[in-house]
C-alpha cells in the first residue's frame, strides 16, 4: 500500500489543456490548466476539463495500483488457486 503513494500518474483532458497529477493511491498532487483557458468566459470548459482529467487520473491510478498488486502476488509463495485480495 505504501508503494502506491509513490507511483505517480497524470490524467489529461482537452488535448492536454487540463492535467491532474495523482498517486496510484488516488491522492491528487497537482493541477495544471493551460493559461488560454483562464478567461471568465471559459469557466464551464475549465470545470469540464478538470473533471475529465481527474477521471483520467483516477483510471490510471487504478491501473497502476492493479499492476503493483499483480507484481506483489507474483512474489508471494501462495498455494495454487489462491488469489488476492481475499
Amino acid at each position: 500500500q505504501d508503494n502506491l503513494d509513490k507511483i505517480e500518474v497524470e490524467g489529461a483532458a482537452g488535448g492536454g489543456m487540463g492535467k491532474i497529477r495523482a498517486t496510484a493511491k488516488g491522492r491528487i498532487l497537482g493541477v495544471d490548466i493551460d493559461e488560454t483557458l483562464l478567461a471568465p468566459s471559459e469557466k464551464t470548459m475549465v470545470e469540464d476539463l478538470i473533471a475529465a482529467a481527474m477521471n483520467d487520473a483516477r483510471n490510471k491510478a487504478d491501473a497502476a495500483a492493479a499492476e503493483e498488486m499483480q507484481k506483489m502476488q507474483g512474489t508471494l509463495p501462495l498455494p495454487p488457486g489462491f488469489k488476492l485480495p481475499f
